[in-house]
């Protein structure tokens, strides 16, 4: 008799009604792209899962705690915890915020500017691999379809616009090789 376990594994499995749902294929497509950036780059501890955030560091040097946390989208504990990881790490630094000693302003130290260079170079030409094929106005549409996902969760959730979602590009600079 043989082992049904392997016959298992090859067998494609549906998901029904989700293989129609949005939220489901942005969550495969997120768990795929995830899992393939973190295994083209090795070396930077924990800083290549919360790439996103340090770019937002990265571009709003001295933001706070709070600001951050709202524009990833997190409770402002969990990105704490998140900013400890990196603190200890070196990659970023916190301080009293100007005028207000119980916020904390935070920022890239030298060591983090370097690792964030070295992981935005890594993310393009994973996201170049990841769109292959596609073409840029293509592209265009799928940036503003997510934009627009964002901005419905967060307004269903009461965040209004946040942060984090800029007006998109135009299509001409929205891919670059």
């Amino acid at each position: 008799m043989q082992d049904s376990t392997e016959d298992d594994a090859t067998e494609t499995l549906r998901a029904g009604p989700g293989e129609h749902q949005i939220a489901y294929k942005l969550r495969l497509a997120q768990i795929a792209a995830y899992r393939a950036f973190e295994e083209r780059v090795t070396g930077f501890g924990k800083a290549p899962r919360y790439l996103g955030l340090l770019m937002i560091i990265g571009e709003n040097p001295g933001a706070n705690q709070t600001s951050l946390a709202e524009a990833v989208g997190l409770r402002r504990s969990s990105l704490v915890a998140i900013l400890d990881q990196l603190e200890r790490d070196r990659i970023v630094q916190r301080d009293p915020a100007p005028g207000d000693r119980r916020s904390k302003a935070v920022r890239l130290t030298d060591h983090g500017a370097r690792v964030l260079q070295d992981l935005t170079e890594e993310a393009a030409a994973h996201e170049a691999a990841l769109t292959e094929g596609i073409a840029a106005a293509d592209l265009a549409v799928v940036h503003a379809a997510l934009d627009r996902i964002i901005l419905n969760m967060r307004a269903a959730e009461g965040q209004g616009a946040g942060p984090a979602v800029a007006a998109p590009e135009p299509a001409s600079t929205t891919r670059r090789r």
